[in-house]
C-alpha cells in the first residue's frame, strides 16, 4: 500500500519516534502550521507516547506512584491536535531517494509505505548490550523506554527471589540500584571503572561510592562482566566476572546506551564518530534539505571542547524537538550546542556536573589547574548546614572555566547551573568571582561554594602563568 501526501494537503511531515524530540517537533510544527497546510504522520513502535524516560527508575522504585504519572502527552491528546500518530507502528526503512518510509504494525505485521515532504528521526537510544554468554536470558533487563520499566516490574513481581545485579554504575545503573534497594532487594553493583559515575573524576566518584554502600549497596568496581550465567529453567541466576559470581534473581543493565540510528545508517545518512546522525545547527541532517533529527539518536556540540559529543538527556530532546519544529513549520530556530550539564542523587547525596572532567581537558589537548573546595550549603551557623565538595577545572593560560563537579547533600546540585551558565558565556574564573548571586544564611554562606572554587582556580591559574 502506498500512500502519499495528495487529499488536499500542502505538504506531509513524517515523524519516526514517538517520544520528547519527536513528538515536540511534531507539536511546533502543528502550531505554526494548521492541518490544512501541514500534515503531519508520526510512527511509534511502543505502547506509550511523549514520555519521561528519566523518570523510570523512580517508579520502579515507588517514589512516583504509577507509570502514567510519566506520562507527558497520551496519543489520544496528539490526535486531537491533528497529529496522526500510529502507536505500535515500526519503521524499517527510510527510502530517501524515493522521499518515503516503510513501516511495519507491530501486533499485525500489515505493511505500508509513507511518502513524506519532510522527515523528522528521533529514533533516540537503545541500552548497550554486551555480547556475553546469557546477556538475552529471561531476569535480565535494559531500562530505556516505558515498556523496559514495565517488563522489569512485571519480573520483579513474579520473581521470588531478592538478589539483584546491576551492571554498570553510571546515571542509570546508581539510580536502578537505589530503586531495587528501595523495593526490598539485595542489591549488588558490578562497576567496571575505578569508582561509580564515570562522568564524574574518580576522586569525586569516591564520594558516590561510600554513599551508596551508606545505602546498604554492595559496590564491586574494576570488575568486568564475563558473562550471565542461568539455573536449569533458562533464567537467570548469577552474573559472572573474570573472579567471581554473584547471585542474581534479576540483572538490570546500567551500563549506557548508544544512539539508536541502525535506521539512518541503512539510509545512507551521515553518523559521527559515537554512533548518532550530523546535524547542522537547525538540527537538520547535513547534506539532507528535508530531513531534521533531534533527541537522542543526534551528536551535539560541545560548546567547551568544541568536540562533537553523544549526551542522551531528555532537556535536550525538547530543546531539539523545538528547533526542529520551528524550522519545519516555516520559522528559524538553532540549538547552538551543549555544556554536558547533569545532576543525579544517592539517597540525599546530590551528584552534580557540567563541562569537561579532567580526562576530557587532556583529550581536547587543553592545559589546566584544578581545585577542590569543602564548604557548606548554608551558612556555618544556620541549622542543617550540609558539606558539598566542589570541584573546578579552568585554562591555565586564560582561566576560562572548563568545568564544575559538586558533590553535596540538600542544596547542592543545583548549584552547578551557577557554573553551566559560565560555560555557555564563556567566562573566566576571575569573571566568575564578581557573580551577583543570591544570598542569605538559610541558602548560603556569604560567599558560595562554587565562588570559593573560583577564587581558588583564579589565584591558581594566576600563580602558574
Amino acid at each position: 500500500m502506498n500512500m502519499s501526501a495528495g487529499d488536499g494537503k500542502s505538504e506531509r511531515l513524517v515523524v519516526i519516534g514517538g517520544d520528547a524530540a519527536g513528538m515536540s517537533a511534531a507539536s511546533q510544527a502543528r502550531r505554526l502550521k494548521g492541518p490544512d497546510e501541514l500534515e503531519i504522520v508520526a510512527f511509534e513502535r511502543g505502547h506509550f507516547s511523549s514520555y519521561s524516560a528519566c523518570g523510570i527508575p523512580y517508579w520502579v522504585g515507588g517514589d512516583v506512584t504509577g507509570r502514567d504519572a510519566l506520562i507527558a502527552r497520551t496519543p489520544e491528546e496528539h490526535r486531537a491536535r491533528d497529529i496522526d500518530l500510529r502507536m505500535r507502528t515500526e519503521v524499517t526503512e527510510i527510502d530517501v531517494a524515493g522521499g518515503r518510509v516503510h513501516a511495519r504494525d507491530v501486533d499485525s505485521g500489515a505493511e505500508s509505505w509513507t511518502s513524506y515532504d519532510k522527515l523528522v528521526i528521533g529514533t533516540g537510544a537503545r541500552p548497550i548490550r554486551p555480547e556475553l554468554p546469557g546477556i538475552d536470558a529471561p531476569g535480565v533487563h535494559g531500562v530505556q523506554t516505558l515498556d523496559d520499566g514495565q517488563a522489569l516490574l512485571d519480573t520483579l513481581a513474579r520473581t521470588r527471589g531478592r538478589r539483584a545485579v546491576v551492571v554498570g554504575a553510571g546515571y542509570i545503573g546508581v539510580e536502578m540500584a537505589e530503586a531495587l534497594i528501595n523495593r526490598g532487594y539485595e542489591v549488588t553493583v558490578v562497576n567496571r571503572g575505578r569508582e561509580p559515575m564515570s562522568t564524574l573524576d574518580p576522586d569525586m566518584g569516591r564520594m558516590v561510592h561510600g554513599a551508596m554502600e551508606g545505602l546498604g549497596i554492595t559496590m564491586v568496581n574494576d570488575a568486568e562482566v564475563t558473562g550471565v550465567l542461568t539455573g536449569d529453567d533458562g533464567r537467570v541466576r548469577a552474573v559472572a566476572t573474570r573472579d567471581a559470581e554473584f547471585p542474581a534473581d534479576v540483572v538490570v543493565l546500567g551500563i549506557g546506551v548508544r544512539p539508536e540510528t541502525g535506521l539512518a545508517a541503512a539510509a545512507g545518512l551521515p553518523l559521527g564518530a559515537h554512533g548518532g546522525l550530523l546535524t547542522d545547527l537547525a538540527m537538520r541532517v547535513r547534506g539532507h534539505e528535508n530531513i531534521w533529527a533531534g533527541g537522542d539518536c543526534v551528536e551535539v556540540l560541545d560548546l567547551v571542547s568544541g568536540q562533537e559529543r553523544h549526551i542522551p538527556l531528555g532537556t535536550h530532546a525538547n530543546k531539539h524537538g523545538q528547533v526542529v519544529g520551528t524550522n519545519v513549520g516555516g520559522g528559524y530556530a538553532t540549538f547552538p550546542g551543549v555544556v554536558g550539564t547533569a545532576v543525579s542523587k544517592v539517597c540525599d547525596l546530590e551528584i552534580a556536573r557540567t563541562g569537561l572532567r579532567e580526562k576530557d581537558a587532556l583529550r581536547a589537548g587543553l592545559r589546566f589547574v584544578t581545585v577542590t573546595v569543602e564548604s557548606t550549603s548554608r551558612a556555618g551557623y544556620y541549622p542543617n548546614a550540609s558539606p558539598m565538595t566542589v570541584k573546578m577545572l579552568a585554562e591555565r593560560r586564560t582561566g576560562r572555566l572548563l568545568g564544575v563537579q559538586i558533590v553535596g547533600r540538600e542544596g547542592a546540585g543545583k548549584r552547578v547551573d551557577i557554573a553551566a551558565v559560565a560555560l555557555t558565556a564563556g567566562m573566566t574564573v576571575e569573571q566568575m568571582t564578581a557573580l551577583d548571586l543570591g544570598y542569605a544564611p538559610p541558602f548560603s554562606p556569604v560567599w558560595d561554594p562554587v565562588l570559593v572554587a573560583a577564587r581558588k582556580a583564579a589565584r591558581e591559574v594566576e600563580r602558574q602563568r
